[in-house]
This record gives structure tokens, sequence and C-alpha cells, in this order.
């Protein structure tokens, strides 16, 4: 009786004199046959409302917003480990999909489920807040910072649910779109392979067409029609997915069908000269050579112009530019990638209206903005050009204003120049010298000088080819794999990075980047061809062709899945495919 009456009593006088708030009372009680302690604090009285609306409330966290749960965002996610943002995920579908593997999805050498790993289970970090919304993004205003949104639930529903997100920082990895190059009646008529959804209706059409084709009341004719599968396209998607079309109708269809095996034809239409074109020479003859071996209709140098329900019209570019038509049963149009509709709003908003995908400097921030990053298959990194800043980098060189360039001077800024300028040690590579001190001496046309001088003009002459290296970066997974990585360490390392900058000289400023500029490492490609053939193109001019490079593909595919579940899903369908044959039911 006689602690708790302290400790009412204490209670008391704590509630009314709030200045003995920070006052620790402890008090030590024996007797009997045992003793214990008691503590008593009791802070001032917390006001919930004053801290939310307070924007310089303690520990209150940025909000970053990530839009799009593909290969960028995914991987700037997974690489996450601040746990300082307050964190929002938004997309429309609540999953991760390993997309190189669709073109095996659209014939059964894969199912979907075995290349999809919920978003949910692959963001849950125990340091990390994260939240995921499914829905899309209708618009992105850079001025209120706010994201407006709307719910993909009810798809069927009139009425769906929007709703605007608040941020400070912006991560937009929302991919991209086919791109029909405004062509008549692809959009109506044509299949496209971006999504998985994608690769499950060409799968079922696919089927179709073979049950359609085995109906007794059909002409010959339209038996012809109906298993004419044409794909548009010679970059990896289409040549992958042509091969695996290929090896699912002689290696498992012909033999559930075998009255419609003499009808069924593959058409390749590519409107440059070859197919594979990003690849070395000796893989792209391979591919055109094998594709003719196994009776796939190779034609190259014809334009699509036109598309009906039945029909497909090309333009040959040679040859006086003939107009021709054919029958078609099956059309998948895989002709490159365009922005999305809520990505060229906001680049009009941005006045980049004019630009292809959203344009964004070294560390992947977009121009015109201020805490913005763009990654992945909707935006390009817009290289800086030499020959914009030669007048800069020549005066932050030139210490003592002399008004020339000595070779001391510029060994001391040469590792900051290549950093911020990747095209110079490109151009530096063509011509086969070490470095841009030797350019500097190649200029002067006396090599063995040590003393080279150079003026202002002298030195925009030695550097006037070099902006000729600079070279977009592909579309690739690998490149917006790379890109989430980087871009979520420098969100880990922001604080430190503030105090610390780490990146190379400010040409028009003073100090330092905070962090250094995006380098993208290319690990090689791969192209599968069909018959258990596939070609490789490794770092290094190594280039690989044949049966083995196939099984370097499953093994390099196997090993990037994101899960232990999903990768011994997809070797367990290869393993069933192997065994039984693909799947051809339709469901």
């Amino acid at each position: 009786m006689r602690i708790y009456s302290f400790y009412e009593k204490a209670s008391r006088a704590f509630n009314d004199h709030p200045s003995l708030s920070k006052v620790l009372a402890v008090v030590v009680v024996s007797g009997g046959t045992g003793g214990g302690l008691l503590a008593y604090s009791d802070s001032k009285p917390y006001n919930v409302e004053q801290a939310v609306s307070s924007p310089n409330a303690e520990n209150k966290k940025k909000k970053l917003v990530v839009l799009g749960t593909g290969w960028a965002g995914t991987s700037f996610l997974k690489n996450l480990k601040n746990p300082s943002y307050e964190v929002h995920v938004i997309s429309p579908r609540n999953y991760f999909a390993f997309t190189p593997l669709l073109p095996s999805v659209t014939v059964g050498t894969v199912e979907p489920r075995s290349i999809c790993e919920p978003i949910r289970k692959m963001v849950k970090k125990k340091d990390v807040d994260i939240s995921f919304w499914e829905a899309e993004c209708l618009s992105i205003d850079p001025v209120t910072k706010k994201v407006k949104c709307r719910s993909t639930q009810d798809a069927d529903s009139k009425e769906k649910a929007e709703f605007a997100v608040d941020y400070d920082y912006l991560v937009i990895a929302m991919g991209a779109r086919s791109n029909t190059f405004n062509t008549p009646g692809v959009e109506e008529h044509a299949h496209f392979l971006k999504e998985v959804e994608d690769a499950q209706k060409i799968r079922q059409s696919i089927i179709d067409c073979f049950e359609k084709a085995a109906l007794p009341t059909l002409s010959e004719e339209e038996r012809k029609r109906i298993l004419h599968f044409v794909v548009v396209g010679g970059g990896p998607t289409g040549v992958e997915f042509a091969a695996e079309l290929h090896d699912f109708v002689n290696d498992d269809l012909v033999r559930l069908y075998p009255k419609v095996k003499e009808l069924v034809k593959i058409t390749l239409l590519e409107a440059t000269d070859h197919i594979l074109n990003m690849f070395d020479k000796r893989i792209t003859d391979f591919a055109e050579e094998k594709f003719h071996r196994d009776g796939i209709n190779l034609q190259t140098g014809s334009m699509v112009v036109k598309v009906t329900d039945k029909e497909i019209s090309t333009k040959a570019l040679k040859n006086g530019g003939q107009i021709s038509s054919m029958p078609y049963g099956m059309l998948v149009w895989s002709t490159g990638i365009g922005a999305r509709p809520v990505i060229m709003d906001f680049m009009k908003q941005i006045n980049q209206g004019k630009r292809r995908a959203l344009g964004t400097d070294e560390w992947l921030r977009v121009e015109g903005t201020g805490e913005i990053y763009a990654l992945g298959d909707c935006a390009t990194i817009v290289q800086r050009k030499v020959m914009e800043d030669i007048g800069e980098i020549f005066k932050k060189a030139d210490k003592d204003n002399s008004g020339t360039l000595t070779v001391k001077e510029m060994q001391e800024l040469v590792d900051d120049v290549l950093e911020r300028y990747p095209q110079i040690e490109l151009y530096l590579k063509s011509r086969k010298l070490k470095s841009i001190v030797d350019l500097m001496k190649d200029a002067k046309g006396d090599a063995s000088k040590e003393s080279v001088e150079l003026n202002i003009e002298e030195f925009k002459s030695a550097l006037s080819e070099v902006d000729t290296q600079m070279k977009n970066l592909p579309a690739t997974a690998q490149v917006a794999a790379q890109q989430g990585t980087y871009l979520a360490d420098c969100f880990n390392r922001m604080e430190e990075c503030e105090k610390n900058p780490q990146g190379p000289i400010r040409i028009r400023g003073e100090g330092r980047h905070r962090f250094k500029p995006f380098r993208y490492r290319h690990f090689g490609q791969f192209a599968p061809l069909g018959g258990e053939q596939a070609a490789a193109q490794l770092p290094g001019d190594w280039v690989s062709i044949g049966h083995s490079t196939q099984w370097l593909w499953y093994s390099v595919y196997a090993s990037k899945q994101v899960s232990w579940r999903t990768r011994a899903l997809v070797v367990g369908d290869w393993t069933r495919r192997f065994m039984f044959g693909r799947d051809s039911s339709r469901i």
C-alpha cells in the first residue's frame, strides 16, 4: 500500500508540474524475503496532431514513390536498404515477371507462374517501410509533387477508385509499350509480347488456329491462311519467338494434328537488311542460314504498311517500293518500344515533348525536374557533350590562368574528365591511344615532347571528334536492372554523400557531384535460335554458337531467377518439356 501511495502521489506531482517531466524517480524496495526496483518516468504529453502537421517533426521520413514493378523498379526495391524513407510502390501488376522467358511461355515451354514472383513477397523487409498499391498512374504533377492514380480492381466497373499520392522523391520505372509506328490495323489485329498476359493470349491463339484448321468444313486455302503465322520484327524477341514457335509446331503439334502438317508456314518480316542487327555479323549470318534450313520464311527489307483481320500489306524497301499482301492466321508484332501515354503527357509538361523517352542526366535524374528519377525502358540518358563544356574544361584545368594547358595540368583533371565524359575513353580506344594526354601530344604532332602546351583552339581541335562515340544504351533487362541497383545505392548513401561528395568535379560550378555517374557494364547477350541451339556474344568479342551455348543459356537464365521458387519451377518446366513435350491444351 505504501508503494502504491507513493506512486499515486508522484504521478500527480508530475502531471501538475510538467517541468519535472525529465526527472527520473528510482526507489529501492527491500525487506522480507526479497527486493525489487521501481523506476518511474513521465514525459510531457505527446500531441499527435502537432507531430503530423509540423514539417520539422523529428524523424519524419521522406516519401519515396516508385512507379512500376519491372526490371528497373524491382531491382531498385530489392537493393534499397536505407530505412529513412517511407516507400510507396504503385503498379497495375502485383508481381515481377522474368520477361526474357516470355517467348518460352507462348508455346508452353515454361508456364506463366514459373516466371512470376509476388512483389509483396520481394519487398518484404524488416528495416525499410514499403507499401504496395495495385493501381495505374494517370498523371504526374512535378509542381505540386503529386501522382494521380486509379485502382485496377473491379476492371469491369465504370467507377474506379482514384487517389493522389504525395512524394518527396519519385522514381519512374514504368517500362514502355510496343511501338506500332501508327501502322493501320496493328492495334486491332496483332498480338504483342510485352507482358505475361500477352504470352498467354498468343499461346491460346496458336492452339485456336490449329483447332480451326482441323475442322472438316474449311477449304484447303482457308486452312493455309489460318496456319500462316507471321512475326514482325527481327530483333531478339521476334527471332526467339519464331524459333520457339517452329519447335512447338514440329516437335509437338504435328503429332497431334498430322493432317495439317504440310500447311503450316512461319514468316518473319524485318524492315532492315538483316535480323539481329545488334549482334556480331557471325551470329546474324548463322541465324539467317538456320532459319532458311528450318523452313522459316525470312523476308528482310520488308516494311508492314497495313494490317487487316486476314491480310498483311508490306512494302519492299528496295526494288521500287513494291506493295504486296499476304494472308495470315496469327500476327505477332515485335518491332521496338514506345513511350506510354502518361509518360508522353509528362514529357510535354517538362518540355521534352519531342523526345521518344524521358531524358535524364548521367545520375538518372529527369532533366528539368528536381527530385524525379527515371530508369529502364521509359527513359534514356542524355550524355553531356564534351564540346558543350570544352571552354569550362579548359578553364578548370588551367589553374595558373596562363591561357595554355600543359600535360601536367591536364593529368590532375584527367580522371574526373574521363568519368564525366565516357565518350572520351571510347574515342581513345578507337584511336588506340592510352590517355587523353596522348591525344594532346598527338594534336601537337610531336609525341616525344613532354612539355606540350595547347591553347584553347588547339585543345578544341584535339577533342573535336570525341562526341562521335556517344551511344544510347539498349532497352534491355540488363540495363534496367543495373540502373535500379545503381539508384538504390545512391539513395542508401544520400545523407553520407551530401556531406562527403564522391562524384567527379563539377565542370560548371564548384565542388564535386554527390555520386559517380551511372556506368553500364555489358555482360553479353543471348539469342536462342531453336533446335536446342543458341548464340551468345560476350565481352571481349567472344562469340559462341551451337548446342553448348544453349546449355549455357539454360544455366544463366536459371541462375538469374529472382527466387529459389521460380528457379525450381523454371528448371522443372524445362525437365518436363524434355520428358513429355509441351502442353497443347487450350485452357
